[in-house]
């Protein structure tokens, strides 16, 4: 067997993305090779409608963006429908201005983030990522390798760049 085919049965098989470190490890071989390849399967994938991707420190298989909006009217399952739009902007204003309060968020959309908050924490979209060191400590929250793995994101600055108002 191929070290490419052991890989592509591995990541097709693992529903998150797996660190190179990891497979190095589990198939005993260096690191080196696995981005090997890696690199030879993301050649294979160059005209088909799936691509091998770096997403949240990891490698993944995964559906081509351009045909994001064909899978989803097929298959209707994509976190974001299932947000509300509070919790939509919420995640926004976390996404971008990370680590931030419940008071940040607040200013930012002008109501109270409580309970878009809990369902984002819940779905595992955000996390709490220690206290201000300000009066009364509050909470800071940030978004999640899962965050990165649904948005299709490498690392939190692959977000696009936001418009100028």
């Amino acid at each position: 067997m191929e070290l490419w085919t052991i890989l592509e049965a591995v990541l097709f098989a693992s529903d998150e993305p797996v660190p190179v470190e990891r497979l190095a490890s589990g198939l005993g071989v260096p690191e080196k090779d696995i981005r090997d390849a890696a690199a030879l399967l993301e050649g294979m994938y160059a005209k088909r409608g799936i691509c091998l991707r770096t997403v949240a420190g990891g490698l993944a298989i995964q559906t081509r963006p351009e045909y994001a909006d064909f899978v989803t009217g097929v298959l209707s399952k994509k976190v974001w429908a299932t947000l509300s739009k509070g919790a939509l902007e919420t995640l926004a204003v976390i996404a971008y201005r990370q680590p931030v309060t419940r008071q940040d968020i607040a200013v930012v959309r002008g109501v109270n983030p409580e309970s878009s908050i809990e369902t984002l924490l819940e779905k595992g979209l955000i996390r709490e990522a220690g206290r201000k060191k300000t009066l009364g400590r509050p909470k800071l929250y940030a978004t999640t390798p899962e965050f990165l793995k649904r948005a299709g994101l490498e690392s939190i600055e692959g977000l696009p760049p936001l418009e100028k108002p």
